[in-house]
């Protein structure tokens, strides 16, 4: 299932079942921890894919600059993917919603696609942050990512970003994005701002 969005500004937003280290995009964005430890799920898919030099470059770069707090993304160059970059974004461990989750799993996404712009990059792939391991209800997250996606584009009306994917292999998490991106163009439809 594969769900495109052609937005007024001409930007699209992609929902896509398949797997995140196959888009052929500038850039796809990790689900990361602080230490860019790329053991299981996207990032170990992400690692093994991309080969060692993802490892290596993420090594170096929590070296020099510390741990990725939660909320913020780094980057590095994409190895042997497709993507040039990836683009590691830390989200939050789910704690039950009272400890600034939703505010957190959003700034990560807005981190990632600000990364994204300095770079100029035109295309992203981003997988469902922060819903692996991490514990973050997917039915939570679904909208409080497409929400950060859709609130950046509408406030950086010059960036960069042309072409946004948001990838996953679970068809499930594939049609709760596709629902969600379609109430909340019925909303802009209906004369709620900000959304396309």
């Amino acid at each position: 299932m594969n769900k495109d969005h052609l937005r007024p500004d001409g930007r699209s937003l992609r929902i896509i079942e398949g797997d995140i280290t196959d888009q052929e995009v500038d850039a796809i964005v990790n689900a990361a921890n602080e230490m860019l430890a790329h053991g299981g799920g996207v990032a170990g898919a992400i690692a093994r894919k991309g080969g060692p030099q993802i490892t290596s470059e993420s090594s170096r770069w929590v070296e020099q600059h510390g741990r990725v707090p939660t909320g913020s993304a780094a980057i590095t160059g994409g190895g042997h993917l497709k993507a040039r970059y990836v683009i590691h974004a830390v989200g939050p461990v789910w704690e039950g919603g009272s400890r600034g989750e939703e505010r957190l799993l959003a700034s990560a996404v807005r981190s990632a696609l600000s990364l994204a712009d300095e770079r100029g990059i035109e295309g992203i792939a981003l997988p469902a942050i922060s819903t692996g391991i991490f514990g973050y209800p997917i039915d939570r997250a679904v909208p409080t990512i497409l929400t950060a996606i859709l609130e950046y584009l509408d406030e950086h009306h010059s960036s960069s970003l042309r072409d946004i994917h948001i990838c996953d292999m679970n068809k499930a998490t594939v049609a709760l994005f596709a629902y969600e991106v379609s109430r909340l163009e019925g909303e802009a439809g209906s004369g709620s701002a900000g959304r396309a």
